[in-house]
């Protein structure tokens, strides 16, 4: 610019302002070359439409699953020019805990977590969610959806769900009333499976189940209103899958950045087959 101003009021040559400025001529004439990041900005938008709840790791991991290999910070930073970004909720500060740490299961169908849920729908009335996953590779087992859920019907959706995945060694509950009634224990003693009842007032201690519950209640229940329960049903099957099969979980990061439960699942399989050179299958 310099040089310019230099040209422009005095009258001197290219040459002899780029030496007084101490600029050299490849400098002067230095046009950048802009970067085409219309495709960057296309496949964030439909990942962002798609996944409304995801923060820019969830994205740019979905991104690489798809095959593109931009790097991390030239897709950030047009994630920010989008304004993208989400809305960070600061934790409240308080005094630092030692609470026990939770055991991850070996192996699949060792112990799964479960707990209720509410919501409502758009004409106020009140439903709830039944949530089970296995604490193994953090599958999602299944969500079931109704406006009383009994103990009975909790243990004929637990058969429903067993008849897929097996019966597990352990649950993971809370001392609510459908999991401390007769109906619930006895179904347990049947299948010889034993109930690891948590503490009172201590979520922290069913830390799987208690962190599923959030990832649905924000990119579900949140997130849309239903008008009837059918629609939430329809809505949350699709989002398991999703939860599955495409969202990338910070906890299964043993078997790489894009790991999902069922991915982890059938690493195991491989490894297992590989190891040992045969699969046992049921049946």
């Amino acid at each position: 610019m310099w040089a310019q101003q230099l040209q422009q009021n005095h009258s001197v040559t290219i040459v002899m302002s780029c030496a007084i400025v101490g600029l050299s001529r490849c400098a002067y004439y230095y046009q950048p070359k802009l970067q085409d990041d219309s495709v960057i900005i296309s496949v964030l938008n439909a990942v962002t439409d798609r996944h409304l709840r995801w923060g820019f790791p969830k994205c740019f991991n979905r991104i690489r699953k798809l095959g593109y290999q931009w790097n991390h910070k030239r897709v950030y930073r047009v994630y920010c020019e989008l304004k993208l970004n989400l809305r960070v909720k600061r934790k409240k500060r308080i005094p630092p805990r030692c609470p026990e740490r939770l055991l991850v299961p070996n192996k699949q169908g060792e112990c799964w977590s479960m707990d209720f849920m509410s919501d409502s729908s758009r004409n106020q009335r009140r439903f709830r969610t039944f949530n089970v996953i296995d604490d193994f590779n953090r599958e999602a087992l299944g969500i079931d959806i109704a406006v009383s859920l009994p103990a009975g019907r909790i243990t004929r959706y637990l058969d429903k769900l067993a008849e897929y995945h097996g019966y597990p060694l352990k649950i993971r509950v809370d001392n609510g009333p459908e999991f401390t009634g007769k109906t619930f224990i006895n179904w347990a003693k049947s299948h010889d499976i034993a109930i690891d009842y948590i503490a009172p007032g201590s979520p922290y201690q069913n830390g799987y189940i208690e962190r599923f519950n959030r990832t649905y209640r924000t990119e579900v229940l949140d997130l849309y209103l239903f008008n009837n329960l059918a629609q939430a049903r329809r809505i949350t099957e699709e989002w398991l899958t999703i939860y599955n099969t495409e969202r990338p979980h910070e906890a299964l990061n043993n078997i790489g950045l894009s790991a999902t439960p069922l991915k982890l699942a059938s690493f195991i399989l491989v490894y297992l087959f590989v190891s040992t050179g045969w699969l046992i299958k049921d049946g």
